[in-house]
C-alpha cells in the first residue's frame, strides 16, 4: 500500500528527507554505496538503531536500495536509488545556502 503524500510538495520533501541523519545519508551516498559501518562511522553520533531505523525508512520510500551479500558475517551495501541521486541539487542548494550563513555567522 502506497503511503498517502500530502498536497503540498515542499511537505512531501520534508517528510522524505527532514530527520537529520537521513540528509547525512544521501550526504554520503551520493558519493557511492557505502557499507553500514561506513555510513555510521561518517556520520557519528548517531547510534546503531537510530540509523538502522533511518535506512529502513528510507529503502521503503525508495531513496536507496540495500544488497546483502550471502557471506559470514554478512556484508550489506546501500546505493541511492535514481530517486535518491534526484535530490542532489536540493542537497547542492543546502551546502551553499549552509556556507555562505557559516562565513556570515563565524
Amino acid at each position: 500500500m502506497a503511503k498517502e503524500l500530502p498536497a503540498c510538495p515542499v511537505e512531501t520533501t520534508l517528510m522524505l528527507i527532514s530527520d537529520r541523519w537521513k540528509v547525512l545519508i544521501l550526504r554520503d551516498l551520493m558519493d557511492g554505496t557505502r557499507r553500514f559501518g561506513q555510513l555510521k562511522k561518517s556520520i557519528g553520533a548517531v547510534s546503531q538503531k537510530v540509523l538502522t531505523a533511518n535506512l529502513r525508512e528510507m529503502e521503503a520510500d525508495g531513496l536507496l536500495s540495500r544488497k546483502v551479500y550471502p557471506e559470514v558475517p554478512p556484508r550489506v551495501e546501500y546505493t541511492l536509488t535514481e530517486t535518491g541521486y534526484s535530490l542532489k541539487p536540493v542537497l547542492d542548494a543546502m551546502t551553499e545556502w549552509g556556507t555562505g550563513y557559516q562565513s556570515k555567522h563565524v
